[in-house]
């Protein structure tokens, strides 16, 4: 008996479990602290923070959260920012071309959920030929709500004329793995992306969870 039964479609979360776009991230963020005179950060401090989008990156870089004054601001310009350079240095993990691959190969369909907004996320996609065989692209603002909500992952799954029941969602952050728990899909840890050594992903309860892409078909093979 497979460990996944009935599995009709694949969910993925994007940043840091289909494509590593952490040094655009943290480019864009520390170009914020060298215009304003301050020393750039290391590329370290930044990468664990960037499953968090710009409330991660303006923690690193600036030390403030959300509630600050300045926030609003600050996010716009880091969203000024990060859209004129995310294509300079985003690219597939490895192994995830060939897991797409061969998803298509068994004729397995896919899809995109992320709480990146559209804004970024439909050219960020439409210009990487690996989303081309994507059956849905659901961002952060497709709908009203973003993870660890649900909607945009059964949103994804009426995309692709399937129930929840029938989808597995893969992501590298809790959210994702709330957000698959209240839909009712199974749910998969990518703890490849930008989780560091403090994350305690078995705390998540995710189903399963994966060191590579390739591990997925593994699971959805696994007798």
């Amino acid at each position: 008996m497979k460990r996944f039964p009935g599995i009709r479609a694949i969910l993925f979360d994007l940043d840091g479990t289909l494509i590593d776009s952490a040094p655009d991230l943290a480019g864009a963020a520390d170009a914020m602290r060298l215009k304003r005179g301050m020393p750039s950060l290391a590329y370290e401090n930044y990468r664990p923070m960037c499953g968090a989008g710009a409330r991660g990156m303006l923690q690193v870089a600036f030390g403030i959260a959300p509630e600050h004054l300045d926030y609003e601001a600050l996010r716009e310009e880091f969203f000024a920012n990060y859209q004129a350079c995310m294509l300079d240095n985003t690219y597939a993990f490895d192994g995830v071309p060939r897991l797409i691959a061969d998803l298509q190969a068994g004729a397995m369909q896919w899809a995109v959920v992320t709480n990146k907004s559209e804004r970024f996320a439909l050219p960020l996609t439409a210009a990487m030929p690996l989303f081309a065989t994507a059956g849905a692209i659901v961002a952060g603002d497709t709908t009203p709500f973003s993870k660890p909500h649900p909607e945009p992952l059964l949103e994804a799954a009426r995309r692709l004329g399937v129930s929840p029941a029938q989808c597995l969602y893969v992501g590298d952050d809790e959210r994702d793995i709330v957000a698959g728990k209240a839909a009712g899909m199974g749910t998969v840890a990518a703890t490849y992306g930008y989780l560091g050594s403090a994350s305690d992903v078995s705390a998540w309860q995710a189903d399963a969870q994966i060191k590579s892409p390739a591990e997925l078909l593994q699971l959805l093979s696994q007798a």
